[in-house]
């Protein structure tokens, strides 16, 4: 198996189901019904609990929140006047998802429409490097291009089974240890991440996650290892998809979790090995 150092981060640096309606079936009166809630400020739909300004004109509520007046009249928006018409209107209409000029399909009851955009396959990926720096947002197949250009320094390996090498583990502070393997046609990151949990107190996340989809996700499993002095600690699990990201995973410690004195044990003069096998299920 190949063995190569991962790049280091300093940190700060660095489905559900839903009844479904394609958009083309809509009625032409739904259509132009659905129009009648569109926000004057963000162009997104005014959707439950609907409050209008006193002459009548709606604005969605997340808009409300930034407004001192009335985008349409310049009237007051208090006090809250609530729109029960429209409100029962929507709830007998078909909205389209937010990422429909993304191509997704699906048209839904506005109480489904948060959670699923939250989830939706044409919703934009952000780039999938730990830490907050990096602003970008693109399409999946826009990802790997990204890295490669605005991420130089990750280093890929070729192979289901490398050696994943963090160096100077003993740094202090919150940091990230990041690369790429590349295996059965795709590409996956390794994201090994130290974090202070509380004064003098380190925990190391270990995870793996696809540059694909969910559904391609599913497709896999991965197994990490840490080898050393006749001890053998072991992690399986299905890669998470980069839509995800590594945060969910590490705040319900869906990954291998370690403390400092276990990552003792295997490191070597602070250089610690984690074997990573990636399989297909």
């Amino acid at each position: 198996s190949q063995t190569m150092a991962a790049m280091l981060y300093p940190r700060g640096t660095g489905g559900c189901s839903e009844p479904s309606l394609p958009v083309a079936a809509l009625p032409g009166q739904s259509a132009e019904l659905t129009a009648l809630f569109e926000c004057p400020v963000c162009f997104d739909y005014v959707l439950p609990p609907i409050l209008q300004c006193q002459a009548g004109h709606l604005v969605c509520n997340q808009c409300r929140q930034k407004l001192s007046c009335c985008p349409t009249c310049r009237g007051p928006l208090t006090p809250s006047i609530r729109n029960l018409a429209m409100e029962k209107v929507a709830s007998n209409l078909p909205f389209p998802c937010k990422y429909a000029s993304a191509g997704c399909l699906l048209s839904l009851h506005h109480s489904e429409k948060p959670e699923h955009e939250e989830v939706c396959e044409f919703r934009p990926y952000t780039c999938p490097c730990p830490g907050a720096s990096c602003k970008w947002q693109g399409s999946l197949e826009a990802v790997m291009p990204h890295l490669m250009h605005a991420h130089k320094s990750i280093t890929t390996l070729q192979g289901e089974d490398i050696v994943f090498l963090a160096t100077d583990i003993n740094l202090p502070g919150a940091v990230d240890w990041v690369m790429m393997q590349s295996c059965f046609g795709h590409h996956f990151m390794l994201v090994l991440e130290k974090q202070e949990k509380y004064e003098g107190h380190q925990q190391f996340f270990a995870i793996v996650l696809l540059i694909g989809t969910r559904k391609q996700a599913e497709n896999f499993a991965y197994r990490l290892e840490l080898n050393g002095n006749r001890r053998r600690l072991t992690w399986e699990a299905t890669p998470r998809s980069i839509h995800d990201g590594v945060a969910a995973a590490i705040m319900n410690s869906d990954c291998l979790v370690f403390d400092t004195s276990i990552a003792h044990l295997f490191a070597d003069n602070g250089n610690l090995g984690i074997n990573v096998t990636i399989s297909m299920c």
